[in-house]
Formats: C-alpha cells, sequence, structure tokens
C-alpha cells in the first residue's frame, strides 16, 4: 500500500458516476492534481464544511492527513492557526508554496501526528481515518495534542456502495469509528448529515 496519507488520492480520484480509482497517481504532483480537481467541491462541499465547523479567529486546527492543502487553505482563511500534517515531504512543499504565515507543516510519522502537546483546539481528518492501520494506538496520542475542551473531526465514506471512494472493504462504518473513539477515551458531540457521500461526526 502507498503511504498512508497519500493514498487518500486514491480515494477522492473518482468523481461522481465514474469507478474508483484504488491505484493512485505516481508523483506527487498527480496527486496534488487529483486532490485540487474542481469537480471534489461539488460533493467534498468545503464551504459547508467550513460553516459546520465554526473555526474561531484564534483556534488552532490540525489537518492530519493534509495532502496537498485543500482544506488547510480554506481553514488558514478563518483560524488563528493551521498544521498541515502529512507524511510526505513532497505534498507538504507544496502546501507552503505562497502560504499565509499561519499555516504551517508538520512531517508526520505513520503512527504519529508528531503535533506539540497541548496544542490544538481542532484534529480534523478528511477520507483519512480508514487508512490508518494501528487506530488503537493512534488514537491516543490524538488527545494528548488537544486542548482541554479541543475536538476531533471525521469526515470519511459511508460503509455503502458510493460512485466515488475506497473499495467497501477499506472502509470504515460510522459505528465502528465511533466505538474506537470511545475506546480511546473521547465521546460523541455531534453527527451532521452534511454530504452527500460521507459522515461527519465530531468528539470531544
Amino acid at each position: 500500500m502507498r503511504a498512508l496519507f497519500l493514498i487518500l488520492a486514491a480515494s477522492l480520484a473518482a468523481v461522481p458516476q465514474t469507478a474508483h480509482q484504488h491505484h493512485p497517481p505516481g508523483s506527487v504532483e498527480e496527486y496534488a492534481r487529483v486532490l485540487e480537481d474542481p469537480g471534489r467541491d461539488e460533493w467534498q462541499k468545503p464551504h459547508a464544511v467550513l460553516e459546520a465547523l465554526a473555526l474561531k479567529p484564534g483556534e488552532v486546527i490540525a489537518d492530519i492527513g493534509a495532502g496537498s492543502g485543500y482544506f488547510a487553505r480554506r481553514f488558514a482563511r478563518h483560524a488563528g492557526k493551521v498544521y498541515a500534517v502529512d507524511i510526505d515531504e513532497g505534498l507538504l512543499a507544496i502546501v507552503r508554496k505562497d502560504a499565509p504565515a499561519n499555516l504551517l507543516t508538520i512531517l508526520a510519522a505513520p503512527d504519529d501526528p508528531r503535533l506539540p502537546e497541548k496544542s490544538v483546539d481542532t484534529i480534523f481528518f478528511c477520507d483519512v481515518l480508514h487508512h490508518i492501520d494501528r487506530r488503537a494506538a493512534y488514537l491516543p496520542k490524538l488527545l494528548k495534542a488537544l486542548k482541554p475542551g479541543g475536538r476531533v473531526v471525521d469526515i470519511d465514506f459511508y460503509k455503502k456502495p458510493l460512485p466515488l471512494g475506497p473499495p467497501m472493504a477499506m472502509k470504515l462504518s460510522e459505528d465502528q469509528v465511533i466505538a474506537e473513539f470511545s475506546a480511546a477515551g473521547f465521546r460523541l458531540a455531534q453527527k451532521l448529515d452534511l454530504l452527500p457521500y460521507q459522515y461527519f461526526l465530531v468528539f470531544q
């Protein structure tokens, strides 16, 4: 399997009415083109996601599996500080290009986001969590990175047949995600019916 967060591109390579592309593009530039495809806006609805997050001017948000910065750049317009976290330096270099001063990058490990302790108000995953193999060990590290009262947002594909997204075997159901976060010390605070192909869960 490709690098943990980069394989996210495989989930996004398809658009409605097309088949899922299980094998992602071969170069960083190709990954970035897939992630930034304007057609993604139609179903990812980034403006609606931002409205739902209601980021505050002084808020610190970490976008884990940030890729080329599709969401991180948008967050930077509303939050106080944004950490774009990924395990691929090539994609992080794209994020840093013309990035605002409040958008910082973190080169993570597959098993550790490497976020500073008690530094983040919101941790954000979009179409990434299902690629993390050892989530039982990974999720408690998020607790350590959150400030008191912080939250984790997880957006991922419904575990059912869809015109895009990863194969069914890779998907995580909402119930499974909720159970795994609960075991790691989180509680489900909010569940939004916002996106056509993805659930939107908020944990605290």
